[in-house]
């Protein structure tokens, strides 16, 4: 009969617990009870029901830690974690949301913290907009108001850039694929120095093509920098993530993809007339120094008539 050490058996709890599939990546739904702070900041508390009962530690900084409160349902994420020296098992909550919140809003964190994790939300991979673009491209419903919308500011503000549509449904199960057709074409074929993804405003349903996976990745492939102006500015979606930029309205974005042309021009006139009053004034400068060089000059030169009568007086000689 084999005979193993605490150390061993420990260990091999450890290992079979934290290589365990559904282990590492785990939804519970649960009662808060026992719930304390650290003077580190770490949570500590456990999820129970009727029968049982499981640790949990949330570090600092993890998403829901300060919304928590004694005998809140709530639904937490995260993974089992075995500590061999305390014999205890806890699990390690990275995200925790009041129950009932949906599986949209699951799914969404979820989402999220995966593609994060990624490195697509990064901001060193973030590219600056073109300060003068001279095509903006924008993908959108050719029917809404948001292309008008767009088009009208850009034509008030920067009427030298030429706008092109690259027209999709934006609500829908089959929005999300037809989106991401509609900017890849655009970066492919379009030669656009910018692109703005956008719609109107919605509910969470109505805005799920803008957090599905494969947009995320389309944007993030994307040559061209990206701007997502999805609904109003209290809505947030993985696509405003992952764009280069995020405009809170689809006239914002395009008022941040051009310059205002009347700004530019005013400018110009105050830099004309700056460069013309120090042309000025360095020919001022030139001309007071010519005529100090030209007195000197004179005040150099010798009387003709004394030296002529000096000519003479030694000819006579």
């Amino acid at each position: 009969v084999a005979v193993y050490t605490v150390s061993q058996v420990s260990s091999h709890i450890k290992e079979s617990l934290e290589s365990d599939p559904l282990l590492m990546d785990l939804w519970v739904v649960g009662e808060v009870s026992g719930l304390r702070a650290s003077s580190a900041g770490h949570t500590y508390f456990s999820l129970k029901d009727r029968e049982n009962l499981l640790r949990c530690v949330m570090f600092r900084g993890m998403k829901g830690a300060d919304l928590l409160s004694e005998g809140d349902s709530i639904s937490a994420h995260g993974k089992i974690s075995f500590y061999t020296r305390g014999g205890t098992t806890d699990f390690m909550v990275d995200l925790a949301m009041p129950e009932g919140v949906g599986e949209l809003a699951l799914e969404l964190e979820r989402l999220k913290q995966m593609l994060a994790a990624e490195g697509l939300f990064e901001a060193s991979r973030k590219r600056q907009l073109p300060r003068f673009p001279k095509k903006v491209g924008v993908v959108t419903s050719p029917t809404g108001a948001v292309f008008r919308d767009i088009q009208n500011v850009i034509e008030r503000r920067y009427p030298l850039a030429e706008l092109v549509l690259s027209p999709t449904m934006v609500q829908g199960l089959e929005a999300a694929p037809r989106i991401v057709a509609a900017l890849e074409l655009l970066d492919r074929e379009g030669g656009c120095d910018v692109i703005i993804i956008g719609r109107g405003g919605g509910s969470m349903e109505d805005l799920w093509p803008f957090n599905e996976e494969v947009l995320a990745r389309a944007i993030y492939a994307c040559k061209a920098p990206v701007v997502s102006a999805v609904g109003h500015e209290i809505d947030e979606t993985i696509a405003d993530y992952v764009a280069d930029v995020r405009a809170p309205t689809p006239s914002a974005a395009a008022e941040l993809v051009v310059p205002d042309a009347y700004i530019l021009r005013r400018n110009l006139e105050g830099t004309a007339t700056m460069m013309y009053r120090l042309l000025i004034d360095q020919n001022s400068r030139r001309r007071s120094d010519l005529t100090v060089v030209m007195r000197r000059m004179e005040m150099g030169l010798p009387d003709t008539q004394t030296m002529r009568r000096r000519v003479d007086d030694v000819g006579r000689v």
